[in-house]
């Protein structure tokens, strides 16, 4: 093998491993997802979500300026609130699909899309405030290994192959008559996934961390603003029994916009970018659309 065949060699066995961060980013919320759901309130939502970027990361420094991957994601989200004595359930499940595109030096990288792990949620709400200006919550997420996986492919992420579980807590407070802010952290634990890359070995993960706070200003009592701000920790893999060295650091933040075009249905957009990164492809560009309905 040439030398330039072993530097090739070298640059995919990166990137395949730091393709992986794209399913290291925990559970970042939309604005308001703390706020408590009164009991026999009923919702669905539509999330679309599409991003791009071409800046490859390996521990803090860039080792490529043309590693393009974009991607859209579509998810569907059912949930209802449910009064249990003094605290309030709300169980949810969601259902995301998607494709992710690859280009430049990515090119040749296959991806697995189509439709992925199944979310089911069930937020523990402390504080039962109908108005939605206080909130705490404590909740859990699991998430099951029925997506379509596929270990030849360079990119799996909508489906690991593994169970994963996230507890989250979280406190919403009116900071004045229009300006709310949230602040929420968790953390997330994954299962083996036993049938990793094109060898099939073992892959482990450790856990991750994540640190957000969501702020917004209410010009209406129907329309707010909003901007959030997030950091992740950890997650480093370790494959056949040999630490990757791929822990991460992630920061990003988005800004926001939401508006109830009709009592029962609101409308919500959001766009961002990762500020900093140190393993994987940072987003340049990212937009969250939601359709929440309420029955």
């Amino acid at each position: 093998m040439t030398t330039r065949h072993m530097v090739v060699v070298h640059f995919f066995a990166m990137v395949f491993g730091l393709l992986f961060a794209l399913a290291a980013r925990a559970v970042t919320l939309d604005d308001g997802d703390f706020v408590y759901t009164p009991d026999g309130v009923r919702l669905s939502a539509l999330y679309l979500q599409h991003f791009e970027g071409r800046d490859l990361y390996a521990k803090g420094q860039k080792v490529s300026g043309d590693a393009r991957l974009s991607g859209d994601v579509a998810m569907l989200r059912f949930l209802w609130g449910k009064d249990w004595g003094d605290v309030g359930l709300v169980p949810q499940f969601l259902i995301p699909m998607g494709k992710l595109r690859t280009g430049g030096a990515l090119a040749g990288i296959e991806s697995t899309n189509g439709i992925g792990d199944l979310l089911v949620v069930c937020p523990v709400h402390f504080i039962k405030d109908p108005s939605g200006r206080e909130a705490f919550a404590i909740v859990p997420y699991l998430w099951l290994p029925t997506g379509h996986y596929d270990r030849h492919n360079g990119i799996n992420a909508l489906a690991e192959n593994r169970w994963k579980f996230t507890l989250q807590t979280g406190r919403n407070t009116a900071l004045s008559e229009k300006v709310s802010l949230e602040l929420v952290g968790d953390v997330q634990v994954y299962g083996t996934n036993d049938n990793f890359g094109p060898a099939g070995v073992t892959m482990k993960q450790n856990p991750l961390y994540e640190a957000q706070a969501h702020l917004r200003y209410f010009l209406t009592p129907g329309t707010y603003f909003g901007a959030m701000m997030s950091h992740i920790r950890g997650g480093e893999r370790r494959i056949d029994g040999v630490a990757q060295d791929d822990r991460q650091s992630l920061t990003k933040a988005m800004f926001s916009v939401g508006h109830f075009v009709t009592p029962d249905v609101q409308l919500v957009a959001a766009v961002g970018r990762d500020l900093s990164i140190r393993n994987g492809i940072r987003e340049d560009a990212r937009l969250n659309l939601r359709i929440l309905k309420i029955y």
